[in-house]
């Protein structure tokens, strides 16, 4: 699921615009996972993760909220980390405004590069207005936020999870990205220096 939601399109309808942005990047977080939320315990806050798949699970960290969307037969989910602004006929020039004002740079005043604007799984909730309060727990709704699938299979490369703490982490490949805008997520896999089968691997289209 992690993989087939790369290349997806997020829609979010706010102030009379549908917001959009496609999906660069996700990490799955599955059974057995001492990474996963879910390991540490069942709790109302964690809820989601158990409930029906296409729940949206989100939480927060201390730079914001986080989107997830539970799969599988539970407690599994996919962090929707990292997307790059669209604009097109059902997301026009204005709803990309609007997405930097959701999401200014630090400094308040200036606008973020659009190819960065949604680059972390922060930015990404800011610029479309997501909030734990306002979204965990439900499904999608289309005349609010859905995702729309993707019209093209995108060229997928996977690495190693960001942010997770060494004794949590046993080395899962379970990061994907969109390798044509590997620029636009969280950490750039394919930075200079970076070496095919250590930094980063790829994934065959047909399994993509």
């Amino acid at each position: 699921m992690a993989r087939e939601l790369i290349g997806c399109v997020l829609r979010r309808w706010l102030d009379g615009l549908w917001l959009g942005a496609q999906i660069v990047e996700t990490e799955a977080y599955g059974l057995d996972d001492p990474a996963s939320h879910a390991h540490l315990g069942r709790t109302p806050s964690r809820e989601p993760m158990w409930m029906p798949p296409g729940t949206i699970y989100m939480y927060h960290s201390r730079a914001g909220a986080s989107l997830n969307v539970s799969c599988g037969t539970g407690p599994e989910a996919v962090l929707i980390k990292a997307g790059v602004p669209i604009v097109d006929e059902r997301s026009p020039q204005a709803a990309l405004d609007a997405m930097h004002q959701l999401n200014p740079a630090p400094d308040g005043r200036s606008r973020r590069a659009d190819r960065r604007l949604c680059a972390g799984q922060t930015l990404l909730c800011r610029a479309l207005g997501l909030t734990v309060a306002g979204w965990t727990g439900r499904q999608f709704d289309p005349k609010r936020f859905y995702i729309e699938a993707r019209k093209a299979r995108p060229h997928i490369i996977s690495t190693l999870r960001l942010g997770i703490r060494p004794e949590r982490d046993d080395g899962r490949r379970s990061r994907y990205v969109d390798r044509d805008f590997a620029g636009s997520a969280t950490s750039n896999p394919l930075r200079r220096g970076a070496v095919a089968g250590r930094d980063y691997w790829e994934i065959d289209p047909e399994e993509g």
